[in-house]
């Protein structure tokens, strides 16, 4: 197949009349990495589960566990970089002079990602003139550990991985006067974000518990997910 014929397919297949295709990019290659419509994070669920299943309930044990306490959950965070804040204890809400034989010890839980735009198969004129939208997904689990058990940050970078040309920031706080134990979706579009994006940071933070045994709120299905529709149409 020509290269003219690699390029009409990429532009019939993604719905791309009207955007920027020089003659000069490898159409074959680029069609082959299909960086259009498709999940752009690597390992998006690494604790295994996904958001068509409820889920799952804490198990206690019959006992305490021994040894230290943890601060990390049990999955496999292969493509993701991870770190660990652990929070001092909270005892704004006990009166003076009541003893408390012991309390939960919160920590942050961070996975980050950076995805290069154009390893993926994107190019430079489509980024910079069509600019196509950014589709932001993400679920975490209504853990009803704390009031504030979720963050997510996502910025739009320049080549130089450090100048934020655009950002979303979300930090819900959690109603724990009625139980749920759900899934909570979080989305965000980006457009019009303007020209030079050619690196997009995921950042999201959950909160863990540690009392007697460890209780940690769970995600899945991460995504960041290029879609074929110029910003502002």
């Amino acid at each position: 197949m020509s290269a003219a014929e690699w390029k009409r397919r990429c532009e019939a297949e993604w719905g791309l009349r009207g955007a920027p295709m020089p003659d000069g990019l490898d159409w074959k290659t680029i069609y082959e990495a299909r960086p259009l419509g498709r999940n752009l994070l690597r390992n998006p669920a690494p604790l295994g589960l996904s958001k068509a299943s409820p889920p799952p309930e804490n198990e206690l044990p019959d006992a305490p566990p021994r040894g230290p306490p943890r601060f990390q959950p049990d999955g496999d965070f292969s493509a993701w970089t991870t770190s660990t804040e652990v929070l001092p204890y909270d005892t704004s809400g006990i009166p003076e002079g009541v003893v408390v034989c012991a309390l939960p010890q919160f920590s942050w839980f961070t996975l980050e990602q950076v995805v290069d735009l154009k390893a993926e198969g994107l190019w430079e004129e489509l980024l910079d003139g069509f600019q196509p939208e950014v589709v932001v997904q993400d679920c975490y689990e209504e853990s009803q550990l704390h009031q504030s058990i979720y963050q997510l940050q996502v910025k739009l970078l320049a080549a130089d991985k450090s100048t934020v040309i655009s950002e979303h920031s979300v930090s819900p706080t959690e109603d724990l006067s009625v139980y749920s134990h759900q899934w909570k979706e979080v989305s965000h579009v980006f457009s019009g974000y303007g020209p030079g994006v050619r690196y997009i940071h995921f950042l999201h933070r959950l909160k863990n518990s540690f009392l007697n045994d460890f209780f940690p709120t769970r995600f899945t299905d991460s995504s960041v997910v290029i879609r074929a529709v110029r910003s502002g149409s």
